[in-house]
């Protein structure tokens, strides 16, 4: 059943609090400028994208505005209003309007739809009309709610609104980000600028406005102009007065510029009468459906509004689930039951106490045949000879959903489990690598309709979660072994038609034995050097304490955000960038941009990289340690679209080494054994050896074939100079670029990257597609592709579909088509990495090698090895890397080893 929240509605803290009830009459009109507070958010936060890519920050920050309205102004009525494109009616009037704006950056265009679809999910409406801008269509109602004394409030940042400041119409601007706003109201205007609201189009039209192309009068800036019409009153009374304006440069310029001012009026001019087939009563809010918004913040991953919004879905779903049959093993039917174990095939679910394996219990197993199935307790499984002979045989077909999890279960119980044939979670994500966080019931769903209730449904979630007992738990696990047999059969038909038999069942399949085995084995840890490492980060965070004290000239608390406020904006006179609700921003982004100018910033920049390093990966890691003295993390296969695998709990593909006191994080990783050494080979810049393949670009291929360094040959190429012209700065311009292509970087992405102009950025991307056209044309051949089939693939068959790519919106094209260009690129990295797992593992094992491997960690295996197997390995395994597929340029692998991972580098 649907849950339909109406207003009342108003937050609390982090709390939603909700009051269902009858829709009042107007009581509060919000009138928003969708495309400024989208522009502010955006600019606002961080660059940020979920796991597929998708990029939230303006998303994000246009929620978290909405949801401050929705609390703090409780609308009755509400719209927001956007621009519906680039040419308005007054661009007849003056064809350069707007003319000298940079264009949108594709990071913040393709946001918009997703803004729209959040506003949908709240039920608030939106409105866009051609030939006006969002300005005008609030300007229109707001006129229309002042005749009718209306409270309203317009929200935007853009201060040319405050000209529809009347008694009943006040204008919200947010000053610094998205929290401090100001509140404009008659007596506010006239306070900032001495003006009546109706004035402020004269301001504009003798000022003009650069963002908007509205040219005013040359050399007349605010003070000047705000001088005039507190003489004169308006553009008019000031050109009829010409002779009485004191100063003859500002009277000529005035009487140069009459006609350029009156225009720049007009077009600083709100209208007020757009053709709206709409009135006040049709912006009516309703409240919004809380399963939509669910589903849209699950989709775009904002945890913290998911957790907030998640408290409201107290309504259980009803759901309608077949009978099925089964039967409780016990010590008096095990006779009754050993046929089923002479099955073809059966299906086998274990469950756990919780998800990670490492962490969990084993509680009890299902098996299936499809329509009858069994469910034995753990207690009865471990004393039980011909369900522990039937697990591992290997002869014995068995269908299993996450076969990794199964063999980590299984073994930590000590028994052994082979014959696994078919994984319904690899196969599920194969066919669509887009649903990253999938649960059975949601397989079940897709493909079998919805006859299995999520395991949140039937044991709760969080701290409320209980997994039940008897009866109620068979009858779950029963239902969860029929469905994976149920499943198998759909979904190989499926897997065979999309040409993923081979992926799955070579691939996939037996990696995720490999990974079970690597996570299993678990890499050991030096706990003296852990603590000694936690020592020395101790002691440079109180140098850096000291240091920031000495240069502040007197003690503070460094990790308080008012108080490091207080020392750098009142004490030391920095500017002021950013400001949030309880005082100026000490955010990370404001202090680098601070960073050129007080040696104090880059201190407190260090201090913090410093204080996180402790905090996550000394005491955190602390925390990580088993008792056999070895972290376990896991490696998932099914969370990235392009097939790379992730690490979690802990992630060890995340240790940060950038900077030097975070490489030295890998030193707390060491060999198992004495004596044995860390190995690590590392596939040299494989993306761009794919893309030079893939592209057939002979530029490209010259330089890897001839072993170059790619940055500096880029260099060359694109700057036209030689080698000893190349500077630090042309290599890293060129490194950017070569890494940015891989990833489909828009000028707005290098620009912000290299901190150069976007127009500098734009530029040198033309330049290197001039410089390698095979790039570019393999990138509009992989576009025409995705349209054509609805999807792309790596060299290794591995599909990721777009449906957006057919899509009527530019800017959520343009996302699709972008990921059309970079998966087979990053997917086939993913897949070359994986394959030469699978070599190595059976090379190792054929040859009887002692050595492990232990790790992965993007393109680098982290291996142990003996002393006396050194030599041998570091000829193997970069023999058989670089083996693993032939492309048209030679793979490369860097080889190192110490006596720990550090001493790898």
């Amino acid at each position: 059943m649907g849950t339909h929240v109406t207003i009342n509605l108003f937050l609390t803290g982090t709390e939603l609090i909700l009051s269902k009830g009858a829709m009042n009459p107007v009581s509060k009109l919000v009138l928003i400028d969708g495309n400024s507070i989208a522009y502010r958010a955006f600019f606002a936060l961080p660059l940020l994208s979920n796991s597929s890519g998708v990029y939230t920050n303006a998303v994000y920050g246009f929620t978290t505005m909405l949801l401050k309205i929705l609390e703090e102004e409780k609308p009755t009525h509400l719209l927001v209003a956007f621009d519906a494109g680039k040419t308005t009616f007054r661009h007849k009037d003056y064809q350069e309007y707007k003319g000298k704006r940079e264009k949108t950056p594709v990071e913040l265009s393709e946001q918009l739809p997703l803004i729209k679809e959040v506003l949908d999910a709240f039920g608030i409406r939106h409105f866009e009309m051609e030939n006006y801008e969002a300005d005008d269509i609030i300007g229109t109602l707001a006129n229309l709610a002042e005749k009718q004394q209306v409270e309203t409030l317009i929200i935007s940042g853009d201060k040319d609104l405050l000209q529809l400041v009347r008694d009943h119409v006040h204008v919200l601007i947010p000053r610094k980000g998205l929290s401090d706003t100001v509140r404009y109201d008659k007596k506010a205007v006239d306070d900032r600028y001495g003006l009546t609201p109706e004035q402020i189009i004269d301001l504009k039209g003798l000022m003009g406005d650069p963002s908007d192309n509205i040219p005013g009068i040359p050399g007349v800036g605010e003070k000047t102009a705000l001088k005039l019409l507190h003489q004169f009153s308006s553009v008019e009374e000031i050109i009829a007065h010409i002779d009485q304006i004191s100063g003859k440069k500002l009277q000529e310029k005035v009487r140069e510029h009459q006609e350029q001012a009156l225009l720049s009026k007009k077009l600083a001019t709100i209208y007020c009468d757009v053709p709206l087939e709409m009135n006040i009563d049709d912006l009516i809010y309703t409240g919004y459906h809380l399963e939509k918004v669910l589903e849209i913040f699950k989709r775009l991953e904002f945890k913290s509004l998911l957790e907030r919004f998640a408290k409201d879905s107290d309504e259980a779903a009803v759901i309608d689930v077949k009978e099925v049959k089964y039967m409780m093993a016990t010590e008096d039917n095990l006779e009754q039951l050993a046929p089923f174990f002479q099955l073809e095939r059966l299906a086998v679910f274990v469950e756990a106490t919780a998800e990670n394996p490492h962490r969990a219990e084993a509680i009890a197993f299902a098996l299936s045949n499809g329509e009858e199935s069994v469910y034995i307790p753990v207690s009865l499984a471990l004393h039980w000879p011909e369900f522990q002979e039937w697990l591992a045989d290997p002869n014995r077909s068995k269908v299993v959903y996450d076969s990794k999890k199964s063999k980590i279960l299984l073994e930590n119980m000590g028994l052994d489990i082979h014959g696994m044939q078919f994984d319904v979670l690899l196969a599920a994500y194969l066919l669509d690598p887009s649903e990253t966080q999938l649960e059975l019931s949601d397989v079940t769903d897709k493909y079998l309709g919805h006859i299995l209730p999520s395991d949140e449904e039937v044991y709760g979630k969080g701290a409320k979660r209980q997994i039940l007992e008897g009866e109620a738990l068979a009858q779950h696990l029963a239902r969860k072994a029929q469905a994976i047999y149920q499943l198998c059969p759909v979904l190989q038909q499926e897997i065979e038609s999309a040409g993923l038999r081979s992926l799955l069942h070579e691939l996939e399949m037996p990696l995720a034995l490999i990974l079970a085995e690597m996570e299993q084995r678990g890499v050991k840890v030096d706990q003296d050097r852990l603590h000694e490492l936690g020592e020395e980060l101790k002691k440079t965070l109180d140098q850096l304490t000291e240091e920031i004290y000495d240069i502040a000239g007197t003690e503070f608390n460094l990790n308080s955000p008012k108080q490091l406020g207080e020392i750098l904006f009142d004490k030391l006179g920095l500017p002021v960038l950013k400001k949030t609700k309880t005082g100026y921003s000490t955010s990370a982004d404001v202090l680098e941009k601070l960073a050129p100018q007080h040696e104090i910033v880059e201190k407190i920049l260090h201090y913090r990289q410093v204080g996180k390093l402790y905090s996550t990966y000394i005491e955190g890691l602390k925390k990580e340690i088993g008792a056999d003295g070895k972290i376990h993390t896991q490696f998932h296969q099914t969370i990235t679209a392009t097939g790379r695998l992730s690490s979690a709990e802990p992630n060890l593909q995340n240790i940060p080494i950038r900077l030097e006191e975070g490489r030295r994080i890998r030193q707390i990783f060491v060999p198992s054994e004495e004596g044995w050494y860390m190995l690590a080979a590392d596939y040299s810049q494989i993306e761009l050896r794919v893309l030079a393949h893939l592209s057939e670009d002979a530029a490209l291929q010259k330089a890897f074939q001839e072993d170059q360094d790619i940055h500096t040959q880029t260099a060359m190429d694109v700057f036209g100079v030689s080698k000893e012209e190349v500077t630090p700065l042309m290599r890293r311009q060129a490194k950017a670029v070569n890494f940015g292509i891989v990833y489909g970087i828009s000028d707005f992405g290098l620009a912000q990257n290299l901190n150069i102009p976007r127009k500098e950025a734009k530029t040198f991307i033309d330049r290197y597609f001039a410089t390698y056209p095979g790039v570019k044309r393999y990138m509009d051949e992989a576009v025409e592709k995705a349209r054509r089939d609805g999807y792309v693939t790596t060299l290794f068959n591995r599909r990721r579909y777009l449906p957006d790519i057919h899509s009527s919106n530019y800017n959520v094209r343009s996302f699709a088509e972008r990921t059309a260009m970079n998966t087979p690129i990053q997917g086939t990295a993913a897949d070359i990495i994986k394959f030469a797992m699978l070599h190595l593992d059976k090379e190792m094992k054929e040859k009887e090698l002692k050595s492990r491997l232990l790790l992965q960690v993007h393109d680098e295996l982290v291996f142990e090895v003996p002393e006396d197997e050194l030599d041998l390995m570091k000829q193997l395994v970069p023999e058989i890397m670089e083996g693993t597929i032939s492309l048209s340029v030679p793979l490369k692998v860097d080889i190192h080893y110490g006596k720990n991972w550090y001493e790898t580098k």
